[in-house]
């Protein structure tokens, strides 16, 4: 084989080989749930559904920088509640934190963040869904008279519990800050609390360490 034709073989095995990595690297994101879209060749992205203290921009930055609002949402026939994996009380928060359940002609209110696939491995950590606390799940919410699906986090074995005053106060400044309905902040104000009055160790807001939802 002369060393033109060895160099293009060369070529071509190098480009079947990235075309494979790339194919295998796709597959392992359908597999774990998340979709993806490419903004370009070399960036993929994917969104997400927040609707508890990842509301606010700088709780949800901190460990997971490439996220960007997409929009204010709506789910269907799912309502907010509070509550502990197994009943185990958040050592942060002192108090319940959110999840979601099915629950038809209720409505919770979220934003959408657009986020890197790269940033995937952080929000599941802040999730705890290694340790089983929530399970990440595809929804279907609706803005605008437009459809997106996105990701989110339910939790599992959910023992209801009142949230703490601290961490509603952090939802409540998620849902101001980007404009949830007036009506909708209403009914997150009039939330019961646990009137947990002790200090917490995230007094900064915008230097909140990764926490439960």
């Amino acid at each position: 084989m002369s060393d033109g034709l060895a160099c293009l073989s060369k070529h071509n095995f190098s480009v079947h080989k990235t075309a494979l990595c790339r194919l295998v690297a796709a597959h392992r994101e359908l597999h774990n749930g998340v979709t993806v879209s490419s903004a370009s060749s070399e960036t993929h992205t994917f969104l997400y559904f927040a609707y508890g203290s990842n509301l606010l921009k700088e709780r949800l930055q901190l460990k997971n920088p490439s996220a960007s609002i997409h929009c204010v949402a709506r789910l269907k026939d799912y309502k907010l509640i509070f509550g502990n994996y197994k009943g185990l009380a958040s050592d942060r928060w002192h108090g319940g934190v959110a999840t979601i359940e099915n629950s038809p002609a209720d409505e919770v209110w979220g934003v959408v963040w657009r986020m890197n696939v790269a940033d995937l491995e952080s929000l599941d950590s802040q999730e705890n869904v290694r340790l089983g606390a929530y399970s990440p799940v595809e929804v279907n919410v609706k803005t605008r008279g437009q459809e997106l699906n996105c990701r989110t986090y339910i939790m599992n074995s959910c023992i209801y519990a009142p949230p703490s005053p601290q961490y509603l106060k952090v939802i409540l400044m998620g849902a101001e800050q980007n404009g949830l309905p007036k009506n909708y902040q209403e009914k997150l104000r009039a939330i019961e609390t646990n009137k947990f009055e002790g200090p917490l160790p995230v007094c900064n807001i915008t230097s909140i360490s990764p926490l439960q939802e």
